[in-house]
């Protein structure tokens, strides 16, 4: 169950959030808290709101009815001071691959008036973390393998050392060295008081490393789980998670049968 926490700052929040595209409703009355400093899950299945959700916080989609505020900012009156405040991963690779990755990430810092000092501070830092060689830092992205696309999304993504990080499946390409240190990063990051947002298909990742995670199931929140406040839960969500959608395909096929 849910643990409500009402001595915690919430980094996010959204309230009674509806989306539709056209006339098919994919998003109805999600109500989230974020806390700062948590590493928060987000899992279900393909098609049922996850991706949807992540660009209604960012910003990039548009929202029928209800609210978000990011640090108790409205995502509607002012977009680009919350934007300043994330860090995004996308499911697939997005940067602009005519360039280099030392071009692109230097791109990136500019937008968010990043100064030279700390960009090459950050650079360096970040370049150690993914184990980027130095000599792929000049060549085009064009020519990078999926993994090393990935890598440069993440650093893109930390550049300006957001408040709140959000990742849309962030493992996707990453070998298992990689992936390791994504999750130990994630888990240093909240310890600054920063807070992660994740969503995966992953649910071992997650039942691992997130403080709580919420199902979501054909657009709504089924539940929300506190794995901080009940460990034993960590063995069980997957269980939980497999049991929901089971019993969802086999009410789908007793209906078209």
């Amino acid at each position: 169950m849910e643990n409500i926490n009402i001595n915690k700052n919430i980094a996010i929040k959204l309230s009674n959030l509806n989306k539709s595209y056209s006339k098919k409703q994919v998003l109805f009355d999600i109500n989230l808290d974020i806390y700062e400093g948590e590493l928060f899950g987000f899992i279900g299945k393909n098609g049922v709101g996850k991706s949807t959700t992540i660009e209604c916080i960012l910003g990039s989609k548009l929202f029928d009815t209800g609210e978000i505020l990011v640090e108790g900012i409205n995502i509607k009156e002012k977009p680009i001071e919350v934007k300043k405040m994330i860090g995004y991963v996308a499911s697939e690779p997005t940067c602009y691959e005519d360039m280099t990755g030392a071009k692109y990430l230097e791109f990136v810092a500019s937008i968010y008036q990043i100064s030279p000092q700390i960009f090459v501070k950050n650079l360096d830092f970040l370049v150690k973390k993914f184990e980027f060689k130095e000599e792929d830092l000049y060549r085009q992205i064009s020519e990078y393998s999926h993994g090393m696309k990935q890598k440069v999304c993440l650093m893109a993504s930390l550049i300006h050392n957001p408040k709140i990080w959000i990742l849309d499946e962030p493992t996707v390409g990453l070998d298992a060295m990689s992936a390791n240190e994504l999750s130990l990063l994630m888990k240093d990051y909240v310890k600054h008081g920063n807070t992660v947002f994740v969503a995966s298909h992953n649910i071992d990742l997650i039942a691992k490393l997130c403080d709580r995670v919420a199902i979501i199931k054909d657009g709504k929140i089924y539940n929300i789980y506190d794995l901080k406040r009940e460990p034993s839960l960590r063995n069980r969500i997957q269980n939980i998670f497999l049991r929901l959608y089971q019993e969802k395909d086999k009410d789908d096929r007793s209906i078209s049968s």
